[in-house]
């Protein structure tokens, strides 16, 4: 992944964009040097042919991602339309990451986890992570280093007197 050949991205979403939506983004942006297109389209609605049109232009969109984030707003919402883009995504050979309800109120809905490759929490690191797995099978495994003022490898730190 570099900035000639991003991550291509698909948001579930009603041709809308919600704060869940944007919030996505939002956190993809605060990751240097992560590099990724968004491949869904809120504002390329239909203008004529009805329901069928919407979905041809939901599929459209679909196909063009490596990986699909399902957000669990726009299920509790629209379940309808959640399951028909899952479905898409499916059908079309596409990882689902479903990030869970945002502030920890709520539960992710049973059907999304079920369908979703991974189910993750709102975290810039680990939506990147899980990105970076499901679209390109990249190998995502750090570790954080945490500093114990007072404390190193050895234990306790004594202080001279």
């Amino acid at each position: 992944m570099s900035e000639s050949n991003p991550i291509r991205v698909f948001v579930t979403h009603a041709f809308q964009e919600t704060d869940d939506y944007l919030r996505v983004f939002e956190f993809l942006e605060s990751v240097d040097r992560f590099f990724y297109l968004n491949v869904s389209k809120p504002d390329n609605v239909p203008e004529s042919g009805g329901i069928d049109a919407i979905k041809e232009e939901l599929i459209a969109q679909i196909k063009e991602a490596e990986a699909v984030i399902v957000l669990p707003s726009l299920y509790e919402e629209k379940e309808s339309l959640a399951r028909f883009l899952m479905d898409a995504a499916a059908a079309n050979n596409k990882p689902m990451i479903a990030i869970r309800p945002f502030g920890g109120l709520l539960e992710t809905p049973q059907a999304v986890v079920e369908r979703a490759e991974e189910h993750i929490e709102w975290n810039d690191r680990e939506i990147v992570d899980a990105l970076k797995r499901q679209a390109r099978g990249e190998d995502t495994a750090r570790w954080e280093t945490l500093d114990f003022p007072g404390w190193d490898e050895h234990g306790e730190i004594q202080e001279e007197t």
